[in-house]
């Protein structure tokens, strides 16, 4: 197991977003989430464990009625590299007929936000979308991963903070950032 004396420390690391332009970005967000919804009910799903800290910005400034739910889902299992997919736990809001907003931290490689769209479609919702704090810039992504709300966009370096994690550690981290090059 790693422990914090194993991690880079922060002030190794290069800040890529300051707090103030990452709630300028939850501003961003939400207010693109709430023209969508225009005031129509919608059940949210933070995906565990990473969009915890931006569904918790998110939510108080969305104005349309909200059911928050969760679904924990991993191709990481603290490490920096992605493995299969691990679904741990589903929703237990029915989601037939619904409008879903997806939350996540970080649209990478894609491959787990296109697998909970994938099955929250196969469970009938009437609509589904995607928002990220973050999208990285690279040719990897999974063809079906996209995002329909984007608050910052990265390069292509491996970034912790505001709920993303470097193996495990550092979700907390004041800001968005990048592990040295």
């Amino acid at each position: 197991m790693n422990t914090p004396a194993d991690m880079p420390t922060i002030d190794r690391a290069e800040r890529l977003y300051t707090p103030a332009e990452v709630e300028q970005a939850a501003d961003r967000l939400a207010t693109a989430i709430d023209g969508w919804l225009d005031g129509r009910d919608c059940v949210a799903l933070c995906l565990l464990q990473g969009a915890i800290v931006t569904t918790g910005m998110l939510l108080p400034r969305v104005h349309a009625p909200l059911q928050l739910d969760s679904i924990h889902v991993t191709r990481y299992r603290n490490t920096t590299r992605g493995h299969d997919l691990e679904w741990f736990a589903s929703p237990r809001t029915p989601l037939k007929g619904r409008r879903v907003l997806i939350i996540d931290d970080i649209l990478d490689e894609g491959h787990s936000l296109a697998a909970v769209e994938a099955w929250c479609n196969e469970q009938g919702a009437a609509e589904v979308r995607a928002a990220v704090l973050v999208n990285k810039h690279h040719d990897r992504k999974t063809p079906e991963a996209h995002a329909d709300f984007i608050g910052l966009e990265i390069p292509d370096r491996y970034v912790f903070g505001y709920g993303m994690d470097y193996h495990g550690w550092h979700r907390n981290a004041p800001g968005i950032y990048a592990l040295p090059e």
